[in-house]
């Protein structure tokens, strides 16, 4: 990849992060344009170069932050691909560091635009599903497979027992937090990782 080419990508990126940034604080509405190319640290001619107008600027910049967002819970799970002699410490790890994202300001900031905007941009729902829950669990559900295999776990649906694990999590989560309006000290979320785990081991374990 020549230097021109890789330029024109990080620029890119610059812009859609930018983007993300001002959607997150203004809302779709109030955002601008120029302050997206203010935030992205670009000239405004620069950021319609790259995309042709506001909307589809916003379609790309949720996109973008769902698949980073997924990107990030992927690599949560990485720990149970060699969980050591302490399974019930690596799945309170991992569900720990997976309430950390879910309530992050990235999450939160999804998942507000994504209520706000549906009925405007209802392909919305499509784009970041592609890098949603469902992608999660799928990836989660193979790991708790390789796990019962392993006699680490009696989980003979993991699909199930996948889907459990993050409803056991996010349930409490969003309840806490009042939909993401309140924030959690991190000895919560990690006591809500705790409590999880003890009931998930109790069916699956």
């Amino acid at each position: 990849m020549d230097s021109t080419t890789r330029g024109r990508i990080d620029k890119r990126q610059a812009i859609l992060e930018g983007a993300f940034t001002v959607f997150a604080r203004q809302g779709y509405a109030q955002a601008c344009v120029q302050e997206i190319a203010a935030e992205a640290g670009v000239a405004k001619p620069t950021v319609y170069n790259h995309l042709s107008d506001k909307a589809t600027l916003f379609r790309h910049a949720m996109e973008a932050s769902a698949r980073t967002a997924l990107e990030e819970r992927l690599a949560a799970l990485e720990p149970l691909a060699r969980p050591g002699d302490d399974l019930a410490a690596t799945l309170t790890d991992v569900g720990h560091a997976l309430l950390r994202l879910h309530a992050g300001g990235r999450s939160c900031a999804l998942r507000r635009l994504l209520y706000a905007e549906i009925t405007h941009f209802p392909d919305l729902l499509e784009i970041t599903n592609q890098y949603g829950p469902d992608r999660l669990n799928q990836a989660l559900a193979d790991r708790l497979a390789r796990l019962t295999l392993a006699g680490r776990l009696r989980a003979a649906e993991p699909d199930l027992a996948a889907e459990q694990f993050t409803s056991l999590l996010l349930g409490p989560l969003e309840a806490r937090t009042r939909l993401g309006t309140r924030t959690l000290e991190d000895a919560e979320l990690r006591e809500l990782a705790e409590a999880a785990v003890r009931t998930f081991l109790t069916a699956w374990g």
